[in-house]
């Protein structure tokens, strides 16, 4: 009988210890890696972005370079013309600053490989897997990543997080149509247009506008503007002055 229990006890703990061991590596299984992946506006360098502090870090035009201002230098990734299916793949040069508008900082050289359109530079930026024979390069498209060139011409683009941007575009865009950068809404007439004449004062912007879109709500915004990159000035003005989540939307 003792015989017969200390087997009993013997199968028991055997059992407990091989379910404890299977929860322990089952616990320690990696959760899989999300890439990052992205589209919005590009920001093309400049020297005088710099000098004017809207970017913190240089970059050479003449090369391949790019910076971010959340993945880490070296970085691999892809960027995507939509427009074109242009690709080019490259590692992030510097990690740094800019206004949350843009969704990357590229050189000349890379906006000029991607024929980018400088009125409106919108691309995809895709984070890959890293390998060892890793080289900044053009690539051609897989017949699934053609599928993005229907996104382009935009047709309407929304920003309430700037950190995104929703892309809606089935129909060719309309060459007419306008920007307008939203800065606030006010439940005020008053408290939208003294902000307005505040904002003239410092940044000397003259197209800047209250509207009236019902009877609690008035709306300070700027605009309209013929493309993305005669917005681009007033939004980093605006930025300067603290103005961070600002909405953008397509007339």
């Amino acid at each position: 009988m003792n015989l017969k229990r200390i087997i009993s006890t013997f199968v028991c703990i055997i059992t407990l210890y091989s379910c404890a061991d299977y929860n322990v590596k089952d616990g320690m299984k990696k959760k899989e890696r999300q890439y990052y992946s992205s589209s919005g506006f590009a920001l093309i360098y400049e020297d005088n972005l710099y000098l004017q502090k809207v970017v913190n870090k240089k970059i050479n035009n003449d090369d391949i370079k790019v910076m971010h201002s959340l993945l880490k230098t070296n970085t691999p990734i892809k960027i995507i013309n939509p427009a074109n299916s242009k690709v080019i793949e490259t590692k992030i040069y510097k990690k740094a600053n800019y206004p949350k508008i843009f969704t990357i900082v590229v050189s000349e050289k890379i906006a000029s490989i991607l024929e980018l359109d400088l009125d409106n530079p919108f691309v995809e930026v895709v984070e890959v897997k890293k390998n060892k024979t890793f080289i900044a390069k053009k690539t051609n498209m897989f017949e699934e990543e053609k599928k993005v060139a229907e996104i382009l011409p935009v047709n309407e683009v929304k920003m309430d997080d700037l950190t995104k941007v929703e892309v809606k575009a089935k129909k060719k865009l309309n060459k007419k149509s306008n920007f307008i950068l939203v800065v606030s809404d006010f439940y005020y007439e008053d408290s939208a247009n003294n902000l307005m004449k505040e904002l003239v004062k410092k940044t000397k912007i003259n197209n800047i506008s209250v509207k009236k879109i019902n009877d609690k709500k008035y709306r300070l915004f700027a605009g309209p503007f013929k493309n993305f990159n005669a917005l681009k000035t007033t939004y980093i003005s605006l930025n300067k002055l603290g103005f961070e989540n600002l909405n953008i939307y397509r007339e």
